[in-house]
């Protein structure tokens, strides 16, 4: 059957909710990120900022030499939660087939809509626009690739200083001719490397690429090559589904300046371990495999991990796991510039006593206790104390 899938893109959504709590950033060159003497980088930045080169990813020290007027905006994450459930609601409004993939993106199939594709998706606009006072940009065709890459068409047409608020609808058997004038590096599946390979060999829009002979591609990118043919094409039979299974929860964090104590890396491993497990208690699961991350002051980084015999949520457990791998790989007084706790391998938690059954229960109890303090008074309300050396 065929498929009629709408991709929606908040157009500089951290900076339009920026603006809604301040309208007289409208028009400016600001940009939403941390400080750059913390060495933060911009999440999103206005449209009046671009223009001068600053964008996603830059560090924030950078934009500041691109635009010394730049005003840079600290993160209101709360804020930005509640403005995307709220679009994503609208989304569902429309069907129960959404794929949110991004705090600010999301497929929807509409397939079952007996109406034109143009029409649902400029209502959708208005929807977000007048209510929530959000632009955004809508692409629709007959597959999630082409949507988004519609999507980020429109984007393109922005005016200047303004976001694009587009629409861009592909009818059906348009796919490939939408995507052969489009260079390559919009394809899925296409990074830089990818990019810069094929333009070797002439291939520099999706056009060209859906030309070559599949042979040659998958004889240079394998099994990938085989995709990257059919995805030229505009062949893309992925559904839109709204589960997706979470792999691992992780926290980091990047000092403002090197460090190198060792008791105050410890007692960062301990905070971070005690989010990652209010996380996996949070959401019911518990994980099997504990993973540090490591960056030196060269920004090389390292990730280091164990596996344990059976599930765990606790965070004492996560924290001296992470404690002594960190031991392991680095030596004392070694400088450190981001530090990170992740635990993987997720399902459910083991609640059946063992062979120290008693004492894993009062460690269970105790933590759940903690738990019911923190969510009541703040995560800082209570910590646990340090046992004299």
């Amino acid at each position: 059957m065929p498929r009629t899938i709408l991709h929606l893109d908040l157009d500089a959504f951290f900076c339009a909710v920026e603006e809604l709590h301040d309208p007289s950033l409208r028009g400016k060159a600001f940009a939403v990120g941390g400080r750059p003497e913390e060495r933060g980088v911009v999440a999103s930045c206005s449209y009046a900022a671009r223009r001068f080169g600053v964008r996603s990813a830059l560090p924030t020290s950078r934009a500041l030499r691109l635009c010394p007027e730049l005003l840079v905006i600290s993160h209101h994450r709360g804020n930005y939660g509640e403005m995307s459930e709220k679009v994503m609601q609208r989304l569902h409004d429309l069907s129960p087939l959404v794929e949110q993939i991004s705090i600010d993106e999301a497929f929807v199939d509409i397939s079952d809509l007996h109406e034109s594709p143009q029409a649902i998706a400029r209502r959708l606009q208005k929807r977000v626009n007048d209510e929530l006072g959000l632009p955004c940009s809508v692409g629709v065709a007959s597959n999630k690739l082409v949507a988004k890459i519609a999507t980020e068409v429109g984007k393109k047409t922005a005016k200047k200083d303004q976001p694009p608020n587009a629409v861009t609808v592909v009818l059906p058997g348009t796919e490939a001719a939408f995507l052969e004038p489009l260079p390559v590096i919009m394809l899925w599946g296409v990074g830089p490397k990818t990019a810069t390979k094929l333009a070797g060999v002439g291939i520099k829009t999706i056009g060209d690429l859906a030309h070559h002979p599949a042979d040659d591609l998958i004889r240079w990118f394998g099994e990938n090559g085989r995709d990257l043919s059919r995805r030229a094409c505009g062949v893309d039979d992925s559904p839109v589904t709204d589960e997706h299974e979470v792999k691992s929860i992780s926290q980091e964090t990047t000092f403002t300046r090197d460090v190198r104590d060792d008791r105050l890396l410890a007692n960062t491993l301990r905070e971070l371990s005690a989010e990652v497990g209010r996380r996996l208690r949070q959401a019911g699961i518990a994980g099997t495999t504990v993973r540090i991350k490591l960056r030196w002051p060269d920004f090389t980084t390292l990730t280091r991990q164990i596996t344990l015999p059976q599930p765990s949520d606790q965070d004492e457990e996560i924290y001296h796991l992470a404690l002594d791998l960190l031991g392991k790989v680095r030596a004392k007084g070694k400088a450190v510039r981001l530090i990170g706790v992740g635990v993987s391998g997720l399902g459910p938690p083991l609640r059946q006593l063992e062979l120290w059954g008693a004492v894993s229960e009062r460690s269970r109890r105790l933590q759940e206790a903690l738990d019911a303090v923190r969510a009541k008074y703040g995560q800082q309300s209570i910590r646990r104390g340090k046992r004299k050396e």
